[in-house]
Parts: structure tokens; C-alpha cells; sequence
């Protein structure tokens, strides 16, 4: 037995019966059905990607996770960034985006690029300073994000740097 699907401006659930003239809900008392073409591009954005918010604060009302996509134009490479305090979970929907980062563990910092395909994951640990880059001419990339933090939390940065013991961007 189905329930019927949610539309577009019926409201979050309109299969379930009215709350009998009480003040509404709160948005923490029900399931939200977020469908894919009313994600949320109001949201943080860095140079040479597109942000789209599923799961917010915003959105509906979650108070410790973000979740939503990020769009990376062919032959693009975002600016320099971190997501402050926030962890951050990445998975590649399609194309081949790169992950780029600088590794101090050698004698001289080195640029790192983790090449990445359909079905992968990566984890951006709190104030890391990285890029996303899409190299292929032709499609353009698509990740799902998910964040430790009600809202998307971007820091644009002049350039990628190693961040120092204990230090904090």
C-alpha cells in the first residue's frame, strides 16, 4: 500500500489529516519530502560552482545538518575555500570531479588531487582549505554534500594554504 506522492505547493504533508484548527506544527514533528526540482539555491556559494540546499536550517528546520548538491561546470575549478567548523561528506553522482588539497607530511607542502568517479566518496575534515575542479571539456559534475552544520558554512580564500597545528582559518 502507497501513500500518494507529495507535489509542489501542497504543503509538506498533504495526505496526513489537518492538525484540527491548532497553530502549526513544528517543522521537527514530521518527515519533509524535499523533491529535486525545489532544492534551494539560496545558499553559500564559491566561484565556478552551483550550491543547492535540500536539508537546512532554512529548509526544514534541521539543526545540525546540511545536505544538498553541488554543480561544477565543464573544464571549472571553484575558488579556494573551506567549510569552517563544519565536516563535510561528498558523494560524486556523476562525472569526475577532483578534489584538490595541499599535504604537509612530505619535507615541502604538495599540491594533492584526488581524481574521483561515479559512486565515490570524500571527507573534508573542519577548516581544511581545498577546491573542487571539474577537468572534463564536456559534462559538467554533480555531487551530493552533506554537512555537520545547519547551514552550508563557505569561507572563500585568496589561495590553498596547510593549516598549522591547532590552527583555525
Amino acid at each position: 500500500m502507497s501513500e500518494p506522492l507529495t507535489t509542489p505547493g501542497e504543503g509538506f504533508h498533504p495526505h496526513l489529516p489537518d492538525a484540527g484548527g491548532q497553530s502549526e506544527r513544528p517543522l521537527r514533528t514530521r518527515l519533509h519530502h524535499i523533491r529535486a526540482d525545489a532544492l534551494d539555491g539560496d545558499t553559500a556559494q564559491t566561484g565556478g560552482m552551483r550550491r543547492f540546499a535540500a536539508v537546512s536550517g532554512t529548509t526544514v528546520g534541521s539543526e545540525k545538518l546540511w545536505m544538498g548538491q553541488t554543480h561544477v561546470a565543464p573544464s571549472t575549478a571553484s575558488s579556494d575555500h573551506h567549510h569552517g567548523e563544519s565536516e563535510t561528506a561528498i558523494y560524486v553522482v556523476s562525472g569526475h570531479p577532483e578534489f584538490v588539497f595541499l599535504d604537509d607530511s612530505g619535507e615541502q607542502p604538495e599540491e594533492v588531487r584526488l581524481r574521483t568517479s561515479r559512486g565515490d566518496y570524500i571527507f573534508v575534515p573542519p577548516f581544511v582549505p581545498h577546491r573542487e575542479e571539474n577537468p572534463d571539456p564536456s559534462d559538467e559534475a554533480v555531487v551530493v554534500i552533506a554537512r555537520s552544520t545547519q547551514e552550508a558554512i563557505v569561507v572563500n580564500l585568496p589561495r590553498l594554504y596547510v593549516l598549522g597545528d591547532g590552527e583555525e582559518a
